[in-house]
């Protein structure tokens, strides 16, 4: 992303299939070992019960990805992510607000998240955001073995 097209807002926007490949990259770069695979992500973008966003470049760059499960009166975070070039933007601040809202408006009354133990700026993040841990996954994320904090935010509380 140059500087001047950072400086330009990006487009908040419902991924399509089209965005598959753009995602993938993203994943693949972020999460390394812990990524999922293509063909799971493409399930996912397609799959009922989901909501999935992108951050979107003036440009058409996919800078950043976000994705809800939703089932009844609960969100669950399935995934999120943005690019290097805008980490520390708030752009990843601005897209789990988004899937906050979206959670909201298909009537959720709470949201979950796994974390990973040895991250602590989502932690942050997610602590800012009304997210309070309520338990551990031991050696969740594989094939680390590292631990998920597994985080909720009672939905009734923002409203």
């Amino acid at each position: 992303m140059s500087e001047q097209e950072s400086l330009t807002p990006l487009k908040l926007r419902p991924a399509t299939l089209d965005d598959l490949d753009a995602i993938w990259a993203i994943e693949s770069a972020v999460f390394a070992s812990d990524a999922w695979n293509k063909s799971l992500l493409r399930e996912e973008l397609s799959a009922d019960h989901r909501c999935y966003l992108v951050l979107e470049s003036e440009l058409g760059a996919v800078e950043g990805y976000g994705g809800l499960l939703l089932v009844g009166p609960e969100a669950d975070v399935q995934t999120i992510a943005v690019t290097p070039a805008v980490r520390g933007t708030g752009q990843g601040r601005r897209l789990m607000l988004a899937l906050i809202k979206e959670a909201a408006q298909h009537d959720a009354t709470e949201m979950f998240l796994e974390v990973r133990a040895d991250h602590p700026v989502p932690q942050a993040l997610y602590t800012s955001l009304g997210f309070a841990e309520i338990g551990i996954r031991p050696r969740y994320y594989q094939p680390d073995g590292v631990d998920a904090i597994v985080m909720r935010l009672d939905l009734k509380e923002t409203r």
